[in-house]
């Protein structure tokens, strides 16, 4: 009885750890991404929002930053 507890549970944790690793593998192949990082793109992820964005908006609070660092 025991060494059929034993046998059950080695028996999933092979087929358990053999499911997660067919997984893994079909969700790369279908994303295609693999360990290489393609530089192409230098790291930039480019969407494809709707908003403009606003990195630099000029104010005074700015203006006096920037005439005190130069």
């Amino acid at each position: 009885m025991q060494q059929s507890r034993r046998d059950f549970a080695k028996k999933t944790a092979i087929v358990t750890a053999g499911a997660a690793v067919a997984a893994g593998t079909s969700v790369l192949a279908a994303t295609g991404n693999s360990s290489y990082q393609d530089d192409s793109n230098n790291g930039v992820v480019k969407g494809n929002s709707r908003k403009k964005e606003i990195l630099y908006k000029k104010t005074a609070t700015w203006e006096e930053y920037y005439k005190n660092a130069k």
